[in-house]
């Protein structure tokens, strides 16, 4: 038992401690995080575009939907995100992460605009015909009555969504950006050693997405007290 503290110490050391390779970690957290966050405000932007887009009557609005809706969720994120960097910004000065969050933004917005469809479906047709009756507008009715129902009926959905596109982020690597997971494979790459930093960025996923998953609980639990209120 001494002996294995003993080793795991040295490695615990050579994998994080010498040279300040944490360091390395912790600036990939935090390209991590600043492309999760990003790419989740674009893709519900463009969620929410899309979904209107899609429940419009005006044909070539929905088939416009439909088309990005069939090619965004017909091929890999990784193949979108270097066709973004490599063809779209090809030549052009640009910020790797700002590709990133573009590509991912770009991705997250077809299932999140199936998504919040999916939630402004669910809400009575009623409601609609009863706030027109008291001189909102179509515009007014979705944005002040459907939008806020839909957004707490689709809250699960919408967090999971979110989680997963956390983790589809470690593939910006193939972009050259020092994430999160290329952080960890740069160390492994220099000690030789895979276990622990590998560990340690598994690690690192695994407590974002408790984060994340408490958050959107204590929010949902939050939507429902003011409800029964």
């Amino acid at each position: 038992m001494k002996q294995w503290l003993s080793d795991f110490a040295d490695k615990f050391y050579l994998n994080f401690i010498a040279q300040n390779r944490y360091l390395l970690l912790l600036n990939g957290l935090k390209i991590t995080i600043y492309v999760t966050l990003g790419a989740v405000i674009l893709g519900i932007l463009l969620g929410v575009i899309v979904a209107l887009m899609r429940i419009s009557k005006n044909r070539i609005l929905s088939g416009i939907a439909e088309v990005y809706l069939t090619v965004i969720r017909g091929t890999p994120s990784l193949i979108q995100l270097m066709i973004i960097y490599y063809v779209v910004f090809s030549g052009i000065r640009i910020s790797q992460v700002l590709v990133a969050i573009i590509a991912f933004g770009i991705n997250s917005g077809a299932y999140v605009g199936e998504i919040v469809r999916a939630g402004i479906q669910s809400i009575d047709k009623g409601q609609t015909e009863a706030s027109r009756s008291l001189g909102l507008n179509h515009a007014q009715t979705m944005l002040y009555i459907i939008l806020p129902q839909a957004f707490r009926n689709i809250l699960p959905a919408l967090a999971n969504e979110v989680i997963t596109l956390m983790k589809e982020t470690s593939i910006v690597g193939y972009i050259a950006l020092q994430d999160l997971t290329r952080a960890g494979d740069y160390i492994r790459s220099r000690t030789f050693n895979a276990y622990m930093p590998l560990l340690a960025v598994a690690v690192i996923y695994l407590g974002m997405t408790m984060l994340l998953s408490a958050v959107f609980k204590n929010i949902e639990r939050r939507m429902h007290k003011n409800d029964s209120h």
